[in-house]
Formats: C-alpha cells, structure tokens, sequence
C-alpha cells in the first residue's frame, strides 16, 4: 500500500501548511483561528423566508443500519440524534436517510417515513431538539430537515447481503460489479411517476411532524442520482438535461402544492468519477473506464473520466433555484464504487480499496468543486462535505473557506461519530480532544458493509463495548488475511 502522512503527526500550522504545498494543491487555510464574536463560524445565516440559522456548521446525513425492520428508530438512532442535538450546529441535514418506501431501503434496517413511524420520528426530532435546548438553552435557530431517499441501484429492503436493485438504466459496469442481470427491467415511468408520489406522501408527514425542510437526496449513486446520470435512457425521464431532471421537479412541484410552508433542500453528487477497484498487481484503487469514453458521469466529461465538467451542475442549480430551493448540500460520487472521492480516508473499508492518492488532495477537490457551483449561484445556500479527514486542521479550514465565501456551511458527517461535541468545542476556541478526533479508520462503514450496525468502534467506547466490536476485529483480521 502506498504510505502518506498521516495529519496527526503535523504539530504546528506552520507544519500543516508546508505540507499542503509540499503537495501543489488549493487548500484554503487560516493558520489563526478567531475564537471570538468575529469568527466567520459563529456567524447567522438568514434564509429568503427570514428563518435564521444559528452558525455555519451542519450535521450530514448517516446511515446507521440500527433501525427495528419496520423502520422504526431504535435506542442506538436516539442516541445518534441525541448527539447531533448536543454538536452545537444549528444546521442538521437530515440527520438520517430516511426512505419513502420499504422497498427502496439501502439496508433491513433502515428508517422508513409512513403513517406507522410517523409519531416514533416525531419522537426522534423531539430528543434532538431536548438535547439541543439542555445544551444551550435556545432552539429558535436550530433548522432539522429530514432526507428523503429511495436507493434504487443499491435496494437491499429484505437482506443485508442480497440486492434487490431497481436500476434506471443498464451500466455495463456497475451491472457487472454488483451481479446485476443484462436482461434485468429498468424501472418503468410509471413506477417513477407512482414514487413522485411517495415523496410528496413522505415530504406531508414529515411537515406534519415538525420538521422544517425535506431534502431530495440526488447523491452517492443512489436513485435520484442514477437518473441524472440517464444519459442513455429512453422516455421522458432520460436522455435531455429537461427528461433527467423532470423527477425533481415532480417531486418539487407537488410538495410545494401540497405542503405549504414546507422547505425543500437537495443534496446531490455534482460531479462523478468511473467505478474504482483494486487490480491485480496494483496497490491502490484504480479506475475501470474503458478506453472510448466514460458517458455516465454526471458532472463528468465523457472524454476524459477523471476531469469534471460543471456545465450541467451548475445547470442543476440554476433548475434549484427557479423552483425556490435555497438550500443545497454538495457531494461527490458514492461509496459504492468510488468511495475515495466521496469521503477521503486514509484506511479503505472492507469493500473499497487503498487510496489512489493522499486522501487531503481528495478533501481540496471537495472545497474548490463546491467554490466553483458557489460562484456561479452566490445567492443559494451551499452546505460543503469531505471535511471531516482534516482532523485538527478542520477549523482553520473551515473558517477559511466560510470567511471566503468560497461555502456556508460546513457539513460533517464521520466526525460526528467520535466527537459530537467537535463542533462545539471548535466555535468556543477550545483545543480539540485529539483522542476522540475522526482518523478515518473507515469502520463506520466496514462495520455495516459485514452486517453490523454502524457507529466509531475505535473511539467511542459505547461502540468499542458492543458484541459487535469484537466481530468487526475478526471481520477485519480475515481481510488482512487475504
């Protein structure tokens, strides 16, 4: 495996600083930190309908695979909520995928939105909101939005070991990676049309549960995503930038029809890479893009599958805003098949493979893609991800890039499970714990991709106690094995 340097062995700004350009990359950073009234992070963030949100942190999205088969939050989800109320962001995005219908789950284990979980979600909100109140006395700036997913390609509803996929079109690779049949049926229009539908079912109860905004999930391969992608699709859901984005606007449409008063967020993959796998005789991930062109990337060029293309994302936002979405999260590919650019890591999950490159120069790509769709709609609320790998140089970072207004709001999601009070400790100035900070050892996904529930087995020592600890080591030693 190729070595880099691990970020917990830089000491000093000066140290961190060097090293970035040791690596040639455009990596904003402020060597001080203000820990005070002027800091970019502690500043509000007023919305077109007035709504203002507290400071610039959020809370992204997690799936811990620890929800009742029916759906239902267990007392593992109430205590991931119950963290995300303590963090001290103001912004969480979802807190949870949340699927439209049971069939559409990622997971066994998923949460599901219907009119049997809708008062065991309501509870959900409610501990968060409890928690965030016992912390700092004021909720009044505090904006939840549920996500709203169906997960298409990857559907596992009845088993964590067997897809059930609901694919949008034929991928010859994908198809052959994950065993999907040539002659398998694409979801038809109709069945798109029937789920517009659930969405707007789903987006009314979760308004009817008090939460402020639904997010469209259109990120990390799965349905919402896969259709933008459609290039080759026929009908009125593929092929033309209008036909690849109609399911959001029926979706938008009819929640704005039906739920006045409710907001709308999206969180999509602005730009794609090809599936990654590591090949014989190669020690790091390589791509699998064939020699003639990659043409299902969103966001990507099809003449050059590791270059981006902004053209169409950018496009996508322009559609947001015209509909009067204000509110959007920025993400890159999916963990399925490129996870390196999804969510930089220094250790590889079981599934995935060694980064082809440092993982830091993954976390810049992140900032200037996201910069990039900022510039262009400086009006829209843009909420940035990949962060959490910067470990003790996240703040610094991140008041950069706030303070530029390259983004507004900085999103965390692995960084939440070892430390939520990370958050909270950065805006007050204090040291980080360096014992609790997120070194992307990956078992929060390595953990769920074997079956188990997902949450920081190294560093939480509610995790590290589980049965379950113990079987993610042997999990992990057979890897090593191999």
């Amino acid at each position: 495996m190729t070595e880099y340097l691990r970020l917990a062995r830089l000491r000093t700004p000066e140290d961190f600083h060097r090293y970035i350009q040791s690596l040639g990359i455009d990596l904003p950073f402020d060597e001080h930190y203000l820990a005070d009234e002027y800091n970019a992070l502690r500043q509000p963030y007023r919305l077109p309908s007035g709504r203002v949100i507290g400071n610039r942190f959020c809370v992204l999205p997690m799936e811990g695979w620890d929800g009742s088969p029916q759906g239902l939050p267990t007392d593992l989800v109430f205590r991931r909520w119950r963290n995300f109320g303590r963090s001290g962001a103001k912004l969480i995005w979802g807190g949870e995928a949340t699927a439209v219908t049971p069939d559409g789950r990622a997971n066994p284990n998923q949460l599901v939105i219907n009119a049997s979980t809708m008062g065991a979600l309501e509870k959900l909100r409610l501990a968060l909101v409890e928690e965030h109140l016992r912390e700092y006395s004021n909720a009044e700036d505090l904006y939840i939005g549920l996500q709203l997913t169906h997960s298409g390609r990857f559907c596992r509803p009845n088993d964590k070991s067997r897809l059930e996929p609901k694919i949008v079109y034929h991928h010859p690779m994908l198809d052959e990676l994950f065993g999907i049949p040539t002659n398998m049926a694409i979801i038809s229009d109709a069945e798109l049309d029937d789920l517009t539908g659930e969405y707007i079912r789903a987006a009314s109860q979760a308004q009817q549960i008090g939460f402020d905004f639904v997010d469209i999930k259109h990120c990390h391969g799965y349905l919402g995503h896969e259709l933008l992608s459609a290039f080759t699709r026929q009908g009125k859901f593929g092929g033309s930038f209008e036909n690849r984005t109609r399911f959001l606007r029926q979706v938008v449409e009819g929640i704005q029809r039906d739920c006045p008063g409710l907001d709308i967020g999206v969180r999509f993959s602005a730009a794609d890479y090809p599936p990654f796998r590591r090949l014989e005789g190669v020690d790091t991930g390589q791509p699998l893009a064939p020699s003639d062109g990659y043409p299902y990337a969103f966001g990507g060029n099809p003449e050059s599958p590791l270059d981006f293309k902004l053209d169409e994302p950018i496009a996508f936002l322009q559609l947001c805003r015209s509909l009067h979405i204000h509110l959007v999260n920025i993400t890159l590919g999916s963990p399925y098949y490129n996870p390196h650019i999804t969510r930089p890591a220094y250790f590889a999950p079981s599934d995935g493979y060694p980064p082809p490159e440092d993982p830091i120069v993954g976390v810049a790509r992140h900032i200037q893609v996201t910069a990039a769709l900022k510039e262009a709609l400086q009006e829209m609320g843009v909420v940035g991800s990949g962060y959490s790998y910067l470990q003790e140089w996240l703040p610094n970072v991140a008041q950069c890039v706030v303070r530029s207004k390259m983004v507004d709001f900085v999103g965390l999601g692995r960084m939440m499970l070892s430390y939520p009070e990370f958050i909270k400790d950065t805006l007050a100035g204090n040291t980080p714990d360096r014992k609790r900070i997120c070194r992307t050892f990956s078992d929060c996904t390595t953990a769920p991709r074997n079956g188990l529930v997902s949450g920081c087995f190294p560093l939480d020592d509610f995790y590290k106690r589980m049965p379950a600890a113990e079987q993610l080591k042997e999990i992990k030693g057979q890897g090593r094995q191999k």
